[in-house]
């Protein structure tokens, strides 16, 4: 991780907060795959469109390993919710996919500034529930077997659609959290030791956090989840977290806080790793270990 953090500083690319957000998602689309293994060939790959929020179209794309009616993992890419898509995270879905031996649908939710707050969360949730009623049927899927996970930005969003699934009666079999924001001001002891030098740096933060939402609304429980009034009765969670990340304590405070509300928790914490380490498979053993892990939790969830 050392060696892979050094030769990210030798690259000498410019900062992402540095940059307009039209440009960092440019650069990151051109860096994201590097680390990851080549695209796994899957017997279906699927370039659709599903229902957003206030009736839009969004972009989104299916993975399959086989034509069979397969329960169905909704994911939701990271990214700061400015950058990411489905180009960026496609090497990941392909393996959550070939690992779970479920499908895995890659949604391309509306990115800020253009679209700020909520609009993100309104895209997921009304993508989520669309599969449920319909969408997963229609494409040939298990709509009662649904889970829905994420990535850091996306793992915010994933932990709030399972908060507003279980609100709207939406059976859901589980939330995979991967290195998920969950508070609202950067303000715990992480973000303190691992504020630079240790790949999410704490002016890449402000800037994305600051593209996404007004400060006056960041309470708002929608953008930071550890203050929703309550967790009970949410769906299972696995919750995959990196040491040296800053977003670590607030990972482990949200998993404790589901514990506490007796809400089934696998958490894994992989030592002496940063944030994205789950999309560095190329080079690092522990990104495959993790992917296998969040897989092996949606087939027991799809199997219960």
């Amino acid at each position: 991780m050392a060696g892979i953090l050094e030769r990210i500083q030798r690259a000498k690319r410019p900062p992402f907060h540095t940059l307009s957000p039209q440009d960092a998602r440019r650069a990151y689309v051109a860096g994201a795959e590097v680390l990851e293994p080549p695209r796994a060939p899957l017997p279906r790959v699927e370039d659709l469109q599903v229902p957003g929020a206030g009736g839009a179209l969004l972009a989104a794309r299916l993975y399959a390993p086989s034509t069979e009616r397969l329960p169905l993992l909704l994911y939701l890419h990271g990214g700061g919710f400015v950058i990411g898509g489905l180009e960026t995270h496609d090497s990941l879905c392909r393996q959550l996919a070939l690992r779970s031996g479920g499908a895995v649908l890659s949604l391309d939710y509306r990115l800020a500034p253009e679209h700020r707050f909520p609009t993100a969360v309104d895209d997921c949730v009304s993508a989520l529930r669309w599969l449920i009623d319909e969408g997963a049927a229609s494409l040939g899927l298990d709509g009662t077997r649904i889970a829905v996970g994420g990535d850091s930005a996306g793992g915010t969003l994933a932990a709030v659609a399972a908060l507003q699934a279980r609100d709207a009666g939406l059976p859901l079999a589980l939330q995979l959290l991967i290195t998920p924001g969950t508070t609202a001001h950067a303000d715990t002891g992480s973000h303190t030791l691992f504020a630079n030098g240790f790949l999410l740096d704490a002016a890449a933060i402000a800037w994305f956090f600051d593209h996404y939402i007004d400060r006056h609304h960041r309470s708002d429980w929608r953008f930071a989840p550890l203050l929703a009034p309550d967790v009970d009765g949410v769906a299972p969670a696995c919750v995959l977290l990196a040491e040296c990340d800053p977003l670590v304590d607030e990972g482990l405070a949200y998993a404790d806080r589901l514990r506490l509300a007796g809400v089934p928790v696998e958490l894994e914490l992989y030592r002496g790793l940063t944030h994205d380490f789950i999309k560095m498979g190329r080079i690092l053993k522990e990104a495959g270990q993790a992917q296998q892990v969040a897989a092996d939790a949606l087939r027991k969830a799809w199997n219960a």
